[in-house]
């Protein structure tokens, strides 16, 4: 099956890309990678009447940084983010994550923005936005808005963006005073989407107890989002308080069910992914206390 025919436009600055959502509306479509929306078109899941491609906007494919935040523009590259020192020593959750994102081919074309956009809930890169309460930067003819990555994502393909709005970049909080990271994803093969995949960012006091914790599941239920687990702030950074936690977010999660798994092997991947992935970073937030 083929695309339906649809008007190619491909704009060279940011304004001439917000003018054509200013035209064309909710009847175009944005590709930058391509890997998601080529088949989607393809299948003619998606129909639209234009097709913008950002690949020339090289604006966005810059990174930045200050003392609290590293921003990446939407067009920056997956293989080009993992071999970047900056993202790798600053945030180093998004460095675990990568390397589980697609594969070596797909990673040259895929850019992290395109991912977030798409809104797979078991995208990896997604994950990590939100386990680290990142932020989305979206531009439309009218202006900008910054949105929290834990608001941004409204379920299954669905998120805040407005028909007439870019995503332009993502925020990334930087490598936090004694905190300690750790990913871990299940998926038939290496690089296809996560059956379920966990993300923890975590700090441990000078008492060894858990100072904070993010732990972030993807693939579990419709969006990437964080697991309730304040009531384990104060406990014992261990292996044996990690199963705990795990264990007590498996048993809040509503697991969806699709051809890859049902809900109760999705609810015991969350045990056993979770109870390493929080043993792990534990462990990371240790070593960097006692390295500081």
């Amino acid at each position: 099956m083929k695309p339906v025919a649809f008007e190619y436009c491909r704009p060279d600055t940011l304004e001439e890309a917000l003018d054509l959502l200013k035209e064309f509306g909710g009847d175009a479509s944005l590709i930058s990678g391509g890997l998601s929306l080529g088949a989607m078109l393809n299948m003619r899941l998606v129909r639209p009447k234009a097709l913008i491609d950002v690949n020339g906007l090289s604006e966005l494919a810059e990174i930045k940084s200050d003392d609290t935040t590293i921003r990446t523009g939407a067009m920056v590259r997956q293989a080009d983010a993992m071999n970047t020192p900056m993202l790798i020593s600053g945030v180093p959750l998004l460095a675990k994550a990568l390397p589980y994102t697609g594969h070596y081919q797909t990673r040259s074309r895929g850019t992290l923005g395109g991912s977030v956009a798409h809104a797979d809930p078991s995208a990896e890169i997604p994950l990590a936005l939100v386990t680290l309460a990142g932020v989305v930067t979206l531009q439309s003819p009218d202006g900008g808005r910054d949105i929290p990555a834990r608001e941004f994502f409204h379920g299954l393909l669905t998120t805040d963006r407005r028909e007439n709005e870019l995503v332009t970049g993502l925020s990334w909080p930087k490598r936090g005073h004694r905190s300690g990271y750790a990913f871990e994803e299940i998926a038939q093969r290496h690089g296809d989407f996560a059956i379920t995949a966990v993300a923890a960012e975590a700090t441990v006091g000078d008492d060894g107890a858990i100072a904070y914790l993010s732990l972030g599941l993807g693939g579990v239920q419709d969006r990437p989002f964080v697991a309730a687990t304040a009531k384990f702030l104060g406990k014992p950074a261990t292996e044996t308080t990690a199963t705990d936690i795990a264990n007590a977010v498996a048993e809040t999660v509503d697991p969806m069910v699709d051809l890859q798994a049902n809900a109760d092997y999705r609810r015991q991947l969350v045990r056993v992914l979770g109870a390493r992935v929080l043993a792990a970073a534990f462990d990371d937030a240790t070593r960097q206390q006692e390295a500081a």
